[in-house]
């Protein structure tokens, strides 16, 4: 008798064994197109092979949440859109959900970016259309709740590549990108400001200018001396990139009218820093921002090859400058 009763349990487990096999390694459907599947934030894993069997991609929800329990995956289901295809077995869709393979975007921030730039590659994405994102830079309470002082988020976006799935706000996109810039410039950021005498927006809107000056890594300090000792006597920076900003592209040609317009960054018309960063900085020209070298340079002009020549005093940059523009003019 209890052999017997062995051998019908055996049998059982053996019929639906075979039974989940066929559920799990059959397609559903044999015509194959792509589809995208979402499962929505705080889902369960019965949910989304709710969400599954509705979309024709699952035959039997029960055969699908004990594979679900065997292997641990009911435990843990991330949210997000899925890019599967209908002619799948239900086990390679299962596969996907398990490791979490859901669409995600590819965001690359430059260092020098602005956030023209920022607003074309989030555009891109479909995440949301440049006014839109321009719009979003400027609002005060998203400023206020990640405490930005400055008119917008230029500066605050770190350069870096980010991967964003989709479905994300972009609200939360720019608020990790927001924290990944932060994090990348602590600890030691807030003491050397503090002795600088510098806030946070201060100190990106020097960097931010550094990093638009600075072609070779070891002349950030030099250029941020440059800044801080102008700063220090209470001299126009006189910074070109700052004369286009709002106004062009930062990779079209600067023009002496361009000097000579008047806006809240041309530092050629304002006293000290803009009202906030002009592009992202990188953290080598946050760092210089922070470390100006010990020199005491006021003036610097174009070698017209990435370097810059660096002078005390206006009888030493008019002559730098006279040799930049007999050099220019031989090219």
């Amino acid at each position: 008798m209890k052999k017997n009763i062995i051998i019908i349990l055996l049998s059982i487990i053996l019929l639906y064994t075979a039974y989940a096999a066929f559920e799990m390694l059959m397609p559903v459907q044999t015509a194959g197109k792509n589809v995208e599947i979402q499962i929505p934030r705080g889902a369960t894993f019965r949910q989304a092979a709710e969400i599954l069997s509705k979309e024709k991609l699952i035959r039997d929800k029960k055969v699908f949440m004990v594979l679900g329990r065997l292997t641990g995956a009911d435990r843990k289901i991330r949210a997000g859109f899925y890019s599967v295809w209908t002619s799948m077995t239900p086990l390679e869709i299962f596969k996907i959900i398990r490791l979490g393979r859901i669409i995600e975007y590819e965001i690359k921030v430059l260092e020098g970016d602005s956030l023209l730039e920022i607003s074309e590659a989030f555009s891109k994405t479909g995440i949301i259309p440049p006014d839109e994102f321009m719009e979003l830079s400027r609002d005060r309470e998203f400023l206020s709740s990640h405490n930005i002082s400055s008119p917008s988020l230029e500066g605050y976006i770190f350069p870096d590549t980010y991967t964003v799935p989709k479905g994300l706000k972009a609200e939360e996109a720019l608020g990790q990108m927001i924290t990944r810039m932060r994090e990348k410039i602590s600890p030691e950021f807030s003491k050397k400001a503090e002795k600088l005498g510098m806030t946070e927006a201060e100190v990106l809107t020097l960097a931010s200018i550094i990093e638009k000056e600075a072609v070779v890594d070891s002349e950030r300090p030099l250029i941020s001396a440059v800044y801080h000792n102008r700063l220090r006597k209470k001299m126009p920076l006189q910074a070109d990139p700052t004369s286009i900003y709002g106004i062009k592209s930062s990779k079209e040609k600067i023009m002496r009218s361009d000097l000579q317009r008047k806006t809240p960054y041309n530092t050629y018309i304002i006293q000290g820093l803009p009202p906030g960063p002009i592009a992202s900085p990188g953290l080598k020209s946050v760092l210089a921002a922070l470390e100006p070298a010990p020199v005491p340079y006021l003036y610097f002009v174009s070698n017209n090859d990435g370097t810059h020549v660096f002078s005390v005093s206006h009888s030493e940059h008019a002559e730098a400058v006279r040799a930049y523009r007999e050099k220019k003019s031989k090219s």
